[in-house]
């Protein structure tokens, strides 16, 4: 097997047009991997400036009633990820900017496929693009003809005549051609590697260690099968004809087919429904049998008992502040009823998507991809829970400034000082470590390594046919 595989690399090595290609590919994803870090870095101080921005302009409020600065609100960013220069995953679509304020829960803005002034089914030319697409149609190209060419010249006889075993045979040529997507594998990492080595922690070395096993998994079954099939048919058009249709079915049919799917399966509800039911419970109540005016009197009564008082203008703080809190704490539940209800959705849209990978590898390993890379779905949510407690927390500040802070009731034109704002701490964003992920991936992988255990029964099994040759 080793000599198989050693004679595969010399012949490669002796073949201009491979030197050739690889040359030029390597570079250009070198270009790609390196323009994507730049791109990336450029985005995250973009971040940083837009959100120590938003912070100043909330450290320089002078005097404001707390009311209004809840209206004022604040912004999230939503960082980028030292690996998604590699798979930018779903954030090109789902936005980057959430605005945090009073009363209402907003939905992410700014997605950077909306401001395109084109839209491409493959999206923009990122390493995610060469890596998926691109290195496994290369390797199936280089691995067609590396058994049914040798049958065609008679050296696949000579070899088995010398001594060579069908299994070590098959095996050496798949080792071959997967070392090779290997290699233009290791050249993104690399880069990757060298342009964020200051700021990778033993988080990021465990998700590009998982990325890299994906990709490598992956190009393991692509190579195997390219040869397994090249030992089947006769001809090598045979072979690279029906390995290009699997291609073409894997990466681009088959993918958009489970979506499809997936979406009418479990459909999320419409912009126009879900936020019609948001209102509905927020004015009628959570059960439709305690609206707004109802909830307020019964405030009211217990707010007056407690301070022992007969009316609201008795009252030794302001009844405003209190009653806008309750507001939100109502406000809040209905959040999490109706979002909850959507990311329940979600994650089963997400689930049978992963069971697609019993007859797709692609899409496991696209999934791996996203995840590892931390732009997948489970990595947004994150940071909209995040965003959206440290929301509540911002309100919760705003109006018990405004019920206790030393108003009374009625008091609108009463005003905070600086001092208060400068107080409340800022928005930080904590990305979630791959630990705490893990368990959302294991499905990929177990699929992709059930994927490796096929294709090697296949290739034992087109190993016994190559006895009788």
């Amino acid at each position: 097997m080793k000599t198989i595989f050693l004679n595969e690399w010399q012949y490669y090595l002796k073949t201009r047009l491979f030197l050739l290609t690889s040359l030029v590919f390597m570079v250009v994803l070198a270009g790609v991997t390196g323009l994507g870090v730049y791109q990336n870095q450029l985005q995250y101080q973009q971040y940083q400036e837009a959100q120590q921005h938003v912070r100043n302009q909330w450290e320089q409020i002078d005097a404001m009633n707390p009311h209004s600065a809840a209206h004022y609100g604040s912004y999230a960013f939503k960082p980028t990820t030292a690996l998604s220069s590699i798979d930018e995953g779903i954030y090109p679509i789902t936005g980057q900017v959430l605005r945090l304020e009073g009363h209402v829960q907003n939905e992410v803005m700014y997605s950077e496929a909306s401001q395109m002034q084109s839209v491409s089914k493959f999206g923009k030319l990122k390493s995610a693009l060469i890596l998926q697409y691109m290195i496994p149609l290369l390797l199936l190209f280089l691995a067609f003809s590396s058994v049914s060419g040798e049958k065609e010249s008679g050296r696949l006889k000579l070899l088995l005549i010398q001594g060579g075993k069908p299994t070590q045979i098959l095996m050496g040529k798949a080792l071959g051609v997967w070392s090779y997507g290997l290699a233009l594998l290791l050249a993104v990492i690399l880069v990757q590697i060298v342009v964020n080595l200051n700021s990778l922690q033993s988080d990021g070395w465990l998700r590009i260690l998982m990325l890299s096993l994906s990709y490598a998994a992956y190009y393991f079954v692509i190579s195997a099968l390219s040869v397994y099939f090249s030992a089947r048919w006769q001809k090598p058009t045979a072979a690279l004809s029906f390995m290009l249709a699997l291609w073409i079915l894997w990466s681009i049919f088959l993918p958009s087919i489970f979506n499809s799917s997936v979406e009418k399966m479990f459909p999320l509800p419409s912009r126009k429904e879900f936020q019609t039911a948001m209102k509905e419970d927020r004015a009628k109540g959570l059960d439709g049998h305690n609206p707004t005016g109802k909830r307020k009197d019964e405030l009211e009564q217990k707010v007056l008992a407690e301070y022992k008082v007969g009316s609201v203008d008795e009252l030794p703080i302001n009844f405003d502040g209190i009653l806008m809190q309750e507001d939100e704490e109502y406000g809040n539940q209905v959040w999490d009823k109706h979002f909850g209800k959507n990311n329940e959705i979600l994650a089963r849209q997400k689930s049978f998507l992963q069971i697609g990978g019993i007859i797709n590898p692609f899409i496991s390993l696209q999934n791996s991809s996203m995840g590892f890379a931390g732009s997948d779905y489970y990595h947004h949510q994150d940071f909209l829970q995040q965003a959206e407690n440290y929301r509540r927390v911002l309100i919760k500040e705003l109006n018990d400034k405004h019920a206790f802070g030393g108003s009374k009731t009625g008091e609108w034109s009463w005003e905070a000082d600086n001092d208060f704002y400068k107080s409340i701490p800022d928005f930080a964003y904590q990305p979630a470590s791959l630990g705490t992920k893990l368990d959302k991936y294991l499905l990929d992988l177990l699929l992709l390594g059930a994927w490796i255990l096929f294709s090697l029964v296949l290739l034992n099994r087109a190993s016994k046919k190559l006895k009788w040759i």
